[in-house]
């Protein structure tokens, strides 16, 4: 098991003093918002040249512009990404230019009404999976230029349901928003899984995190009432405190950064430390079916053949 020092009460900020990434380029999905935001900070206070991937590139441009003057770094910029449009998400990929040395998989939708996609897709899967897998495949060139690693941002989510296979977009079954997002969680993890196997010899690397418990625009399909009540029975089965925006980055800076995750893949992290495995009762901890090869290889496959039919694989 992974440990770092780090913690809970861990900013984002605290791991990247230890890190340098003068001359590096990073890409943040969603990093015009919340712990994107925090994300971008700490990146561009180590050095690196960040670009905000957002849906809203005004909003990108204004963080951007603000992030400048907080960190003196000048190399931050915005680039419009809507991750829901795999025309977008092609277009963000074809336009990239030269090496990638990081890519965090940031942005999300969370609990959405049944919401598909004009190919049919249910959303959260759309969004925060296949979305995330086609950026990623579009920039596999820049990233094994040098190497580089690519960070999702999962959740403990993933512990509400493994992959459905059998109807992955609720064609079928009764849609439930919690067990929707947290396929879309656990499939976040598996993308790592299985990338360790197929990428390891172009120095690519890929692990998952659960960045925390955290008040961001990410609950924004949420009543005050239903979040009040999701933070009350996270505290009632041992999981861990509410964080600040900055806490909930530094699982990312750790597994961006750090220098012990050289050369792995396929691991998931929690309060800045590998994660231990799920036993059961608590939201904490990653589950046995996020880290079955087996289920690994069936989700790139049945990823790329959703992403075939397109043609923009």
């Amino acid at each position: 098991m992974i440990t770092t020092g780090f913690g809970f009460e861990t900013t984002a900020m605290e791991v990247a003093a230890a890190s340098d990434f003068a001359g590096r380029r990073a890409v943040v999905t969603g990093g015009a918002s919340g712990i994107g935001v925090e994300t971008v900070r700490a990146l561009a206070a180590a050095g690196a040249e960040v670009t905000i991937a957002a849906r809203d590139v005004d909003a990108g441009q204004r963080v951007a512009s603000a992030l400048v003057k907080a960190t003196g770094n000048r190399y931050i910029s915005a680039a419009r990404l809507d991750l829901a449009s795999q025309e977008s998400v092609k277009a963000f990929a074809r336009n990239w230019d030269g090496p990638l040395h990081l890519l965090v998989n940031n942005a999300g939708v969370m609990a959405t009404p049944l919401t598909r996609t004009p190919e049919g897709w249910e959303l959260q899967f759309a969004t925060n999976h296949l979305g995330h897998f086609a950026l990623t495949v579009g920039l596999f060139n820049s990233l094994r230029a040098e190497g580089a690693r690519v960070v999702n941002v999962s959740s403990s989510a993933h512990l509400a349901s493994e992959v459905v296979f059998d109807d992955i977009h609720y064609e079928r079954r009764e849609y439930d928003r919690w067990q929707a997002y947290g396929q879309s969680k656990t499939a976040n993890i598996l993308f790592g899984v299985e990338a360790g196997k197929r990428w390891a010899g172009e120095g690519i690397t890929m692990n998952a995190l659960m960045p925390g418990s955290i008040a961001t625009n990410l609950q924004r399909h949420l009543t005050a009432e239903e979040l009040q009540e999701r933070i009350r029975r996270s505290g009632a089965a041992g999981t861990r405190r509410v964080k600040t925006p900055a806490q909930g980055a530094a699982t990312t800076l750790v597994v961006a950064t750090s220098p012990l995750l050289e050369g792995l893949s396929g691991k998931y992290f929690e309060d800045c430390n590998e994660a231990l495995p799920n036993t059961g009762g608590l939201l904490s901890g990653v589950a046995a079916y996020a880290q079955d090869p087996e289920a690994a290889a069936r989700l790139w496959k049945v990823s790329e053949e959703t992403l075939w039919s397109l043609k923009v694989a």
